[in-house]
């Protein structure tokens, strides 16, 4: 198997040195290896045609790849220049159809001839209420492989098919390897998995996903490779996770003392949920072993996660040790700055904000207070990861958001301390349980799933342009009963194009509509010193509206604020609505969500905004947009947190698998902990190889 990665695709009959270019160059193919892995998405039943009267007959956008059969009766070059295009009209004698080459046209022309019979394989249309193909794979009935009822669908860019690399020329280059090869392809999982899985073998399993016989078999070969791609990652995983806490040394902080104490009696704002508690205690036995902690909290908005991470940070300091906490933002910064000042007043704390807006007088002091110990909580954005910032004792590190750090970013935090700091990852994207498995699989990983007392549940409700006077009359309401309110836009200028309305707009007209009371504006287009005045104005009360864009999506915390309204909702995803909804609910009164849409969205986008009328619960929430959208576009757990791009697995979909990877990963650990049994040597060069392209970030959360 090993020999196929180092095996250059050009050799493959039927590619060749362009078409290796190429392949290489659109879709990374370099190697029979990477040939083999280039998976189908679909399979088409190539026994079966449709007529064309029957794409007629159905709702043409709306039906799939499919096969028909017929002739072409004329060729037209249109166009001039540029658009220059070749279109056939092609009939099955049912009806007829317009067959479209925008590029590539002059070869096909050449190739092609009216009167003889073609197959066409493509996606059928409608443009101009006429029948329409466009760039289809054209075969000849001779041309068929003997016996072969199935075709493979693979992914394809535009350019490789104007220049003739078609799904057939991919599938015919693997049927070649495989008709080439003098033994079968070397295995790459452990006997001892494969057998307790009851998998099928990788020879089998390839060549079954390139040229299925059958559904049963397909689905095996199917199970089979995604298992693979997983239980590598699970297996990488667990051993980076296993060697850290066996032989990560960390500070080893055991006491609770002054600053804690303190805290916990003069200083905390309400009784500790029972998860926060729960948490705590997890933090306190990471930090008191001797091992480094690399924990990842995650909690839904307004669960009270800073309030955890800043009595850790009193732990710390009642060690000995310094504090540090990095959030993504100087908005966000500076609401953690303030939280914890405020909070921690009386107890004579020394917290200081270090951004890049710092002023050098107090930047100065923040340098000389850090060498010499007396600083005990730095709050920062990336400033804290430049050189000239030294810590005199640096314990804990807390890091917010952490998918918006580079790996690299994170790792310059461990220059700053002889020994690794204990590191504790916040998170307020709910992670589904399966994606927090894969690529936090090597964090210990902590969940708030309470709100602290007196918070209550955001009523969320979907209202359309036409009730928009209803909704600002309820606004009034809530401003004369001395609340504030929130106006979110999803663009900061208006676009026609779009149809979308602006927060520029929409401050003009919350100023007439809701005077005598103050608006202010806070989008990403100010200058930082404006917003910050801006955004002041509202968070002091001076302000009763703040109408901006998703800007104030983190860090912005004002109680008094009881409502939110999304202009645009459609436009917006789930994890980023149920955001913004976490900006109201922050104090004891009733609070309003209202999710301003269009009457006419699609079924998707409906079902979205209706998710969200429908639970508060982000977790829910982030299954369901996982499920919706696929684990790839949620913010913060995107495939750059896995060691390698997955080509078949779905981490959305695969969730039985993912456990079932997990379950053998931890199995053959616990019976091969350092994987020296020869058995095993086949999966240990594949996992290997695999990952030899990556950086070792194990030592780094």
């Amino acid at each position: 198997m090993l020999a196929t990665r180092r095996y250059d695709i050009k050799y493959v009959k039927g590619i060749g040195p362009q078409r290796a270019q190429l392949l290489a160059s659109e879709l990374g193919i370099h190697s029979v290896y990477d040939l083999l892995h280039h998976f189908p998405t679909s399979y088409i039943d190539r026994s079966t045609t449709r007529s064309l009267r029957s794409l007629f007959d159905a709702a043409a956008v709306d039906v799939a790849m499919v096969l028909v059969r017929g002739r072409f009766v004329s060729f037209n070059v249109l166009g001039e220049g540029a658009k220059m295009r070749l279109v056939g009209l092609f009939s099955d004698g049912t009806a007829t159809m317009e067959v479209v080459w925008f590029k590539g046209w002059r070869e096909m022309r050449k190739r092609l001839r009216a009167g003889e019979e073609y197959i066409l394989f493509g996606k059928p249309g409608r443009f101009n209420n006429t029948l329409q193909m466009a760039h289809p794979e054209v075969d000849s009935p001779d041309s068929l492989i003997a016996g072969e009822t199935v075709r493979p669908v693979y992914p394809l860019t535009e350019k490789l098919r104007q220049r003739n690399i078609t799904g057939r020329v991919i599938h015919a280059a693997v049927m070649s390897v495989f008709a080439n090869l003098k033994a079968p392809l070397r295995e790459t999982l452990p006997p001892s998995t494969i057998a307790e899985n009851r998998l099928l073998d990788i020879d089998s399993a390839l060549r079954a996903i390139h040229n299925p016989t059958d559904n049963d078999t397909l689905a095996k070969a199917r199970l089979r490779l995604k298992f693979e791609e997983l239980f590598y990652i699970q297996v990488d995983m667990l051993r980076r996770s296993r060697s850290r806490k066996a032989g990560t040394q960390g500070y080893i902080m055991p006491h609770i003392g002054k600053w804690f104490n303190d805290f916990y009696s003069q200083c905390l704002p309400f009784e500790l949920t029972g998860a926060q508690k729960r948490v705590i205690k997890e933090i306190r036995a990471d930090i008191a072993g001797g091992r480094q902690m690399n924990r990842l909290v995650q909690g839904d908005v307004g669960s009270g996660k800073t309030l955890v991470a800043l009595m850790a940070m009193l732990l710390a300091l009642d060690n000995g040790y310094q504090a540090c906490l990095m959030a993504p933002t100087e908005i966000l910064a500076g609401q953690h700055y303030e939280t914890i000042r405020s909070i921690v007043a009386k107890i004579g704390l020394n917290v200081k904000l270090l951004t890049g807006s710092t002023k050098t007088k107090e930047r100065r002091l923040i340098d000389e207070q850090l060498r010499d110990g007396s600083l005990h909580i730095l709050v920062g954005t990336h400033a804290v990861l430049e050189d000239k910032v030294e810590f005199n004792r640096l314990g804990l590190v807390v890091i917010d958001e952490q998918h918006r750090f580079g790996v690299a970013q994170r790792a310059r935090l461990w220059t700053k301390s002889a020994v690794p700091p204990h590191v504790l990852v916040m998170t307020a994207t709910p992670i589904p349980r399966t994606l927090a498995m894969t690529v936090y699989g090597d964090l210990d990983i902590s969940v708030i799933d309470e709100l602290p007392p007196g918070r209550k549940p955001v009523a969320t409700v979907l209202r359309y342009d036409e009730q928009r006077a209803k909704v600002m009359e309820a606004v009034r309401r809530q401003l004369d009963a001395g609340h504030q309110v929130y106006i979110v836009y999803p663009l900061v200028k208006e676009n026609e194009k779009l149809d979308l309305r602006s927060v520029e707009e929409g401050f003009a007209k919350a100023e007439k509509y809701f005077a005598p009371y103050k608006v202010a504006l806070v989008h990403g287009q100010l200058k930082p010193a404006v917003k910050d005045e801006q955004m002041d104005r509202f968070v002091s009360g001076e302000a009763s509206v703040l109408v901006a864009t998703t800007v104030i999506e983190v860090g912005v915390n004002v109680p008094n604020a009881t409502t939110m309204i999304i202009e645009n909702a459609e436009r917006f995803g789930l994890s980023q609505l149920h955001q913004l909804r976490g900006r109201v609910g922050r104090g004891a009164d009733r609070s309003y969500c209202v999710l301003m849409s269009k009457q006419k969205i699609g079924a998707d986008t409906r079902k979205r905004l209706e998710i969200m009328t429908s639970t508060t619960d982000g977790f829910v929430i982030a299954e369901a947009d996982m499920q919706m959208r696929g684990p790839g576009d949620i913010e913060g757990t995107a495939q750059s947190g896995l060691p390698f791009d997955l080509k078949i697995a779905n981490l959305a979909q695969d969730g039985q698998i993912i456990q079932l990877a997990r379950r053998a990963a931890e199995s053959l650990l616990d019976s091969d902990p350092d994987l020296s049994n020869p058995a095993n040597s086949g999966f240990v060069m594949a996992l290997a190889d695999m990952l030899k392209r990556t950086t070792d970030w194990s030592r780094i959360s």
